[in-house]
Parts: C-alpha cells; structure tokens; sequence
C-alpha cells in the first residue's frame, strides 16, 4: 500500500497543475470558508456533489487553497462562509442564502446561482484566482 501511494504522488506531481484560489470579502473570521471545486456541470454549483471541498480557516478576511488539478480542463468553484461550522450555506425563510458566497469569475445572478458555463474557468497551466464573497 504505501508503495502504490508514493508511485501515486510521484506521478501526480509530474501531471498536476496547481490552481490557487484567493477568497476575500470576509466580514469576519468565525467559522471557515468552505471551498467547494467542481469537474461536471450538471453537479455544479450544489455543495455535496463537488469533485473536491474544503473547510478553510479565515485569517484577516481572506483564505486560500491551492487544488492540484489535471490540465487541459474545465473547473468552477463555490465558496461560502461557514459561519457556525454546521458544512451547509445557511438561508433565510425565503430560501435566500443568509451566509456569504462567491464563484469563479466573481459571478453573481439576481436571483439564482451562476451556472457552470458563467463560472468555468479552463486550466492549461498554473493559475491563481481571487473570489470576492458578498
């Protein structure tokens, strides 16, 4: 086992890329930003169907993750902030979100989430990208 993880990592050290994700707008530092990367579209932007997630502490109103990736493909990412640590994006009693949020490309729709298209960002080489949560 520990033979076929270290020939594992090897080999995704020489084909992964590294995405970093800058996330900003905290009003605060409780709880964790929750950063949530997506591969499919049809998954996408619905938190428990994404490829990889990650609670991330909040220091002086940023986080940041840095995703190894498979280049030459397609990604969106959610984030919000988990305020009360409970790993879901609190709504009021109108089913609108009562906790900060953001997407790739600092996309915002009036009433409904981006799609996947609108968030997509393609990763042919090492990228870094900021998130704005409101």
């Amino acid at each position: 086992m520990t033979w076929t993880w270290i020939i594992l990592n090897a080999f995704l050290s020489y084909t992964s890329i590294e995405l970093n994700v800058t996330v900003t707008g905290f009003s605060d530092c409780n709880g964790k930003a929750f950063i949530a990367l997506f591969d499919d579209p049809k998954d996408f932007p619905f938190i428990g169907k994404q490829a990889q997630g990650f609670k991330v502490p909040i220091q002086e109103g940023q986080a940041s993750y840095t995703f190894l990736l498979r280049p030459g493909q397609d990604y969106a990412i959610a984030v919000f902030h988990d305020r009360n640590n409970n790993g879901k994006l609190d709504k009021n009693f109108f089913g609108a979100p009562s906790e900060a949020y953001g997407f790739s490309n600092n996309v915002r729709n009036m009433f409904s989430a981006p799609s996947f298209e609108q968030a997509k960002i393609s990763v042919k080489k090492a990228k870094n990208i900021s998130i704005k949560v409101q």
